[in-house]
């Protein structure tokens, strides 16, 4: 992996799998690296929406935070965070939620509140904010993670996002008609649920990935695909546009002009 890092691979294998008529509700991090890079490249349609409540976004740079300016002066629209929730989110008008996690288990459970007791925790973490809601109102929702052992685990610390619960039909056996994670993308491979048990299952490995590898930073016995597959490299335009993307951004954060 000489011409790319595992990260460039994660976001790039990643911005892949949106398309121009996908509604995006995007996370902060990774998954803000990773929309933007599709909506420069192959998906300049798409849709991503914010949970500060802008519409239609298309930032020149990369945001700290949900309430950063340059999502707001580059939206469609902004909307009241109500109604952003109840008219969008929970209305099923959003076809896919784009998450991070601190900790996920093998069924797609989501851990962003703290590592360790609740009450004398390890790591106090910034929480869950919109991403319960997401997780069960978004149409799928797909997760980026760089993978080690503490954070892919056999048992999160705290359950602040429902992927597939105990696995099977525990989303349905709840009520829950939307899919759920149906896709994890890591810096080493990528991911999706066992159409029976919603165990994640290793399809793809990234270039120079051993299987090796993928089990020794995960935290529990990983299964693998019958027809494990190669992930393509990053393309020079992928490449050249999250890299472009991430320089304006470190400009603007640091005081410079993004452009």
């Amino acid at each position: 992996m000489s011409d790319f890092t595992p990260t460039e691979m994660m976001t790039i294998a990643a911005s892949r799998a949106l398309s121009s008529k996908d509604v995006c509700f995007v996370g902060i991090g990774a998954p803000s690296a990773a929309c933007n890079v599709a909506r420069l490249t192959h998906a300049p349609d798409i849709t991503l929406i914010y949970e500060s409540g802008t519409i239609g976004t298309a930032p020149e740079v990369l945001p700290l935070s949900i309430g950063d300016g340059e999502l707001c002066e580059t939206a469609v629209s902004t909307v009241a965070v109500p109604e952003m929730f109840r008219y969008w989110l929970q209305g099923g008008k959003i076809s896919i939620g784009f998450l991070g996690a601190a900790q996920i288990d093998r069924f797609g459970n989501i851990n962003t509140t703290v590592i360790g007791d609740y009450d004398h925790p390890k790591v106090r973490l910034p929480g869950g904010g919109g991403a319960p809601e997401i997780a069960t109102s978004c149409g799928e929702i797909y997760i980026t993670l760089k993978q080690a052992t503490r954070s892919m685990v056999e048992k999160i610390d705290f359950f602040t996002s429902f992927g597939h619960g105990e696995g099977g039909d525990h989303r349905e056996r709840l009520g829950i008609k939307t899919k759920g994670p149906t896709l994890l993308i890591t810096d080493l491979a990528i991911w999706k649920p066992d159409p029976q048990t919603k165990e994640f299952t290793v399809v793809s490995l990234h270039e120079g990935v051993t299987r090796e590898m993928v089990q020794e930073t995960c935290g529990w016995t990983v299964k693998f695909a019958e027809n494990l597959e190669q992930t393509p490299a990053p393309s020079a335009l992928e490449l050249s546009t999250l890299r472009d993307l991430q320089e304006r951004t470190k400009r603007a954060h640091s005081g410079g002009k993004a452009a």
